[in-house]
């Protein structure tokens, strides 16, 4: 019996590293480091108020009971912390260059948005709500399972314009976007790409964004959507250099519109219109549509750590606010 909660979380470390390892979990972490808490602090209560009163004084308590119990209080801050305050979170591509690079380990603001209950994620508190500018992290709308982080642009009742030219306006409004040279990056071996970087302003929020000059305004995401995922791997391998001239292409966003002028949206209630820094390099609103307010998870809002610019001795990205 004194075996079970040793036991117990060892069945729940094993799901948490094949989660890791085949990136598809069958339990989410939020719910696995609850499940934790909740084994650690049966087995600290059962030895605090009733093996420990029969257990001769010089007798150790069984390893069984002792480990998940001595790491309890460790799991219930981090779980306190994870859920209400801040939680960790890698950067997964790079969509949001070039303020965001892919491997940085960013912390999210848990309560900026509202105080939502762990692994129900359903709000208690209101606090606050996204604003333009604002980098946010969320649940995909059309998967779910995963998180992506970009940029709002559009918030309820907005109606954002996405020209031909990539100029971008908000009710009417164009987003000044100041020339700040190019931008370059190795996206993978053997693939380096240099953009045109600029600084965009919307509203008391300034960041530095990055368009590919060759490509289209709207047509990689729509293009992936409307062909087999065989054929298009086919056709951009064929030929890459069309595959970046293919012309501007409708949106399966309901509420989107596709006209001579670019691609008008107009934000619903409840819902923000978000797109990537790397405006060319980036699958979002654009293309799958508006992210709920149930769906946000919180604000990014600092950098903490960057294997590369450590490894380098640079120390230019660790420690630092995002714009």
């Amino acid at each position: 019996m004194k075996y079970v909660p040793a036991l117990a979380l060892a069945v729940l470390v094993v799901f948490a590293v094949r989660g890791v390892v085949s990136g598809t979990p069958i339990i989410g972490f939020p719910a696995l480091l609850l499940l934790a808490v909740v084994v650690c602090g049966a087995a600290w209560v059962w030895d605090k108020f009733f093996l420990a009163t029969k257990r001769p004084a010089n007798e150790l308590a069984h390893w069984g009971v002792e480990v998940p119990a001595s790491i309890f209080w460790v799991l219930l801050i981090v779980f306190v912390l994870r859920s209400f305050l801040a939680e960790p979170f890698r950067i997964p591509s790079s969509s949001m260059r070039p303020g965001l690079v892919t491997g940085d380990f960013i912390l999210v603001n848990k309560f900026a948005y509202g105080v939502r209950l762990p692994v129900l994620d359903s709000k208690i508190i209101s606090v606050g709500a996204p604003v333009r500018g604002d980098v946010i992290v969320f649940k995909a709308p059309h998967e779910p399972d995963k998180d992506f982080i970009k940029r709002v642009v559009g918030v309820p009742g907005d109606v954002v314009v996405y020209d031909k030219m990539k100029g971008v306006s908000v009710n009417g409004k164009a987003l000044p976007q100041a020339d700040a040279g190019t931008y370059s990056w190795t996206e993978a071996p053997g693939d380096f790409r240099t953009a045109l970087q600029k600084m965009e302003t919307n509203g008391d929020r300034r960041y530095a964004i990055a368009q590919m000059a060759d490509a289209p305004a709207y047509s990689r995401g729509g293009l992936r959507r409307s062909m087999a995922a065989a054929d298009y791997e086919k056709a951009r391998a064929a030929n890459p250099d069309a595959f970046l001239r293919i012309p501007y292409m409708a949106t399966p966003v309901a509420t989107c519109e596709d006209s001579p002028e670019g691609l008008t949206c107009r934000v619903p209630e409840g819902h923000y219109l978000a797109m990537g820094d790397n405006r060319d390099n980036s699958d979002d609103g654009r293309y799958w549509g508006f992210v709920p307010e149930s769906h946000l998870r919180g604000k990014a809002f600092f950098i903490w750590f960057n294997w590369d610019d450590v490894a380098s001795f640079a120390f230019k990205r660790v420690f630092s606010g995002i714009q």
